[in-house]
C-alpha cells in the first residue's frame, strides 16, 4: 500500500471523534418510532428505555471506534472466530460380525479290508470215478449247505435237454454211525414217482422210480435225501448217486459223487 496514502488514513482515523450527541438523538428517536417496536425483541421492550438507550450507544460507540482503528490499519476488520461447533458424538454401535457356521467337514469313515473272498468254483468238482454227463443227462451230487454236525441232506441236481420216459434214481448213503433217514423230497410230482428207502450193503439207500407212462420234462430237477448221523462234519467221501434214463429209444445214464459244503 501506497505510504503515503496509510498515513492519511492512520491520521483521519486519530483526529476521528465520533458525535455522541447526534448517535444518541438517533437512537432516542429509533426507540421511539412505533413502526420498529415490533422489532424489538422482548427481553428489551421489558427493560427501560434509557437503559436501552445507553446499551445501543455504547455498542455503536465501541463499533465505530473499532472500525476507524481498522481502517487506520489498512485492513478490513477480522471477524471474530466462531466458537466451534459442540458436536455431540452418535452412539457407537458395536459392529455385529457375523460368522457363518463351519460347514461339517466331511467325515471319513475308515473301515477295515474289504474280506477277502475266497473264490470257489461255483460246481463241485465230481470224483475221479464219475460219469456227470450222458446223452440228454447232466448231473451234480453236493451236500446241502444248511447241514449240522447232526443232521445233513444230500441233493443231486439233474438236468435233462430231452424228456424222459424213464428215470431211476438212486442216492446211497454210507452207513458211517449212526445214519437214519428223517425224509426225502423232489422237485418233481410226488405221484410221478415211487420212492423206497432202505439199508443195502452198508448203506441207506434213496430210490426214485418213474411210474409207467409218465414223462420227466426238459428242465432241471433235484431229488434229496436227509438223514442224521453221529456227531460231527458229515463225510461225503463214501456216499455217491447213480441215474438211469431213457429218452426217444436211446439209453443214458451219469453217476457220482458228493461234493462237501464249502
Amino acid at each position: 500500500m501506497n505510504e503515503e496514502i496509510k498515513r492519511q488514513l492512520q491520521e483521519a482515523a486519530e483526529a476521528h471523534e465520533p458525535n455522541r450527541a447526534r448517535i444518541l438523538a438517533r437512537v432516542e428517536r429509533g426507540v421511539a418510532d412505533p413502526s420498529l417496536r415490533h422489532r424489538t425483541p422482548s427481553v428489551a421492550r421489558s427493560w427501560p428505555r434509557a437503559a436501552v438507550v445507553a446499551v445501543i450507544a455504547a455498542a455503536i460507540l465501541a463499533t465505530g471506534g473499532l472500525a476507524a482503528a481498522v481502517a487506520a490499519m489498512g485492513g478490513a476488520p477480522t471477524p471474530p472466530a466462531t466458537a466451534p461447533k459442540h458436536t455431540v458424538p452418535s452412539p457407537t454401535v458395536p459392529s455385529r460380525t457375523v460368522t457363518s457356521a463351519p460347514t461339517p467337514s466331511t467325515r471319513t469313515t475308515t473301515t477295515g479290508p474289504a474280506p477277502t473272498t475266497t473264490s470257489h468254483s461255483t460246481r463241485p468238482t465230481p470224483p475221479a470215478d464219475s460219469r456227470i454227463k450222458d446223452g440228454p443227462l447232466w448231473s451234480e451230487g453236493s451236500l446241502d449247505v444248511h447241514s449240522t454236525i447232526y443232521w445233513a441232506q444230500s441233493n443231486l441236481t439233474l438236468k435233462t435237454t430231452e424228456p424222459l420216459t424213464s428215470l431211476t434214481v438212486e442216492l446211497r448213503i454210507a452207513q458211517t454211525g449212526d445214519v437214519r433217514s428223517t425224509g426225502n423230497w423232489q422237485t418233481l410230482p410226488s405221484d410221478d414217482f415211487t420212492v423206497t428207502v432202505q439199508e443195502s450193503d452198508g448203506a441207506l439207500l434213496y430210490r426214485w422210480v418213474l411210474k409207467p407212462g409218465r414223462t420227466v420234462p426238459a428242465a432241471q430237477h433235484v431229488f434229496a435225501g436227509q438223514y442224521n448221523h453221529a456227531t460231527g462234519v458229515r463225510k461225503v467221501k463214501q456216499d455217491s448217486y447213480h441215474v438211469h434214463a431213457e429218452s426217444s429209444g436211446r439209453s443214458a445214464a451219469v453217476w457220482g459223487g458228493f461234493a462237501p459244503t464249502r
